[in-house]
């Protein structure tokens, strides 16, 4: 099995576009050899955008655009959110199956819900929903790994969310199932050693 890291924010509605469309591939991903790895950045550091301020109308209405596309009904927040500790809550998480659910539940609650996961005692009350008590401490080490992992993804070339890392090649963006099955079965394809069959 291939891992993919697959970078996101909860913030972004692309992102939860991504997770929809991606989530539902899970089979084919599967038949491909690839698993994907989520994995939190901190979108508003990679695109200096100031936490809590208008989206701009722009970029919101091409994400919107996006949802439309492919299908997949949103209510895009009007600004952007601060998902610092939900990333962080995510990265304390790791490797825990919990993670997943609790991706899902933030995910679901701000595009769904129209929810802010910063807002006071808002994260914990997702968490306390799946049975998680979030350690504040633990949550603050934490928000220091997502400023690391993030400026490395930007080192890596990662623009905006969601990325699947590519053996290092950031491909951004979301498209459709279609249209994603055929670039990633190319990609393992080619990866694929000389000579050897496929699986």
């Amino acid at each position: 099995m291939i891992v993919v890291p697959a970078l996101y924010d909860v913030a972004s509605t692309v992102a939860y576009v991504a997770h929809r469309v991606l989530g539902g591939m899970e089979p084919e991903l599967s038949e491909l050899g690839i698993a994907l790895a989520w994995q939190p950045v901190d979108l508003a550091r990679i695109l200096r955008l100031p936490r809590g301020a208008p989206i701009p109308e722009e970029r919101r209405a091409n994400a919107l655009r996006v949802a439309r596309e492919l299908g997949v009904p949103v209510r895009a927040p009007a600004v952007w959110l601060d998902s610092r500790r939900a990333h962080a809550a995510l990265l304390v998480l790791q490797g825990d199956p919990r993670a997943a659910a609790l991706r899902e539940r933030v995910f679901s609650a701000v595009f769904e819900e129209g929810r802010d996961p910063g807002a006071p005692g808002a994260l914990e009350a997702l968490a306390a929903e799946l049975g998680i008590a979030l350690d504040p401490a633990a949550l603050a080490r934490a928000v220091d790994e997502l400023e690391v992992r993030t400026a490395l993804a930007e080192e890596d070339g990662v623009t905006g969310v969601p990325t699947l890392m590519l053996d290092g090649w950031p491909l951004g963006g979301i498209q459709t199932p279609e249209t994603m099955r055929l670039l990633l079965a190319r990609w393992v394809a080619r990866r694929r050693p000389p000579g050897a069959a496929a699986s």
